[in-house]
């Protein structure tokens, strides 16, 4: 974490009237990591996935509110550790509705613009605690990992709408106006990657 904060020191703008000082910035991030990592290791049960965190959270804070007083920085600095945590939470739980229901990602031919997501959806509520004894958690780690290496199989248009709609969480329109498609595009880009990755998983007997 020392050499953490040594590295983004150099984010900090030149000084001004109102600018917390880069050394006071710096002494600011060493007097809260400690807390903040433990605050963070609670909340995601994983300190690397803590480091991760606490780390996104500090960078944040220095490029955004670097020149804010230093008296305003501990209130400033823990709701974007909330932040980091609760995005943190957020793209588990979608990557772990896919995968807990693996079987509606695998859509029939005729349905060439079908978004599996928005059955995942639907079928989400109550999926939070899926997965929390050990088996199932490993059993969802190796899916997880296989899939991963059959999306890099995956045509380049198919990859990314399935990882921005899938990975980040974004929906059918955002997803669209990042690939510069349609809608119907996005919804049948994902479709063929759900349907290439569902016989994937099958050709590795992984069965939904």
């Amino acid at each position: 974490m020392a050499r953490f904060r040594a590295k983004i020191r150099f984010f900090a703008p030149a000084e001004s009237t109102t600018l917390a000082t880069p050394h006071e910035l710096s002494e600011f991030l060493k007097s809260v990591e400690r807390r903040a990592y433990k605050q963070a290791q609670f909340a995601v049960g994983d300190g690397h996935l803590a480091l991760d965190v606490v780390q996104e959270a500090m960078l944040k804070l220095v490029a955004r509110y670097a020149d804010k007083p230093v008296e305003e920085l501990p209130l400033l600095f823990q709701r974007i550790l909330q932040n980091a945590i609760r995005d943190h939470y957020r793209r588990q739980k979608v990557r772990n509705l896919w995968v807990t229901l693996f079987s509606s990602l695998a859509p029939k031919e005729s349905e060439a613009e079908h978004d599996p997501l928005e059955t995942l959806e639907a079928a989400g509520d109550g999926l939070d605690a899926v997965g929390a004894n050990p088996a199932t958690s490993l059993e969802r780690a190796q899916t997880l990992a296989a899939i991963e290496e059959a999306l890099q199989r995956l045509p380049l248009r198919q990859r990314q709408a399935f990882l921005l709609r899938y990975w980040e969480g974004l929906d059918v329109e955002e997803t669209a106006k990042v690939m510069g498609c349609s809608a119907g595009s996005v919804k049948t880009h994902c479709s063929r990657a759900a349907h290439a990755l569902a016989q994937a998983l099958k050709a590795k007997g992984i069965e939904p």
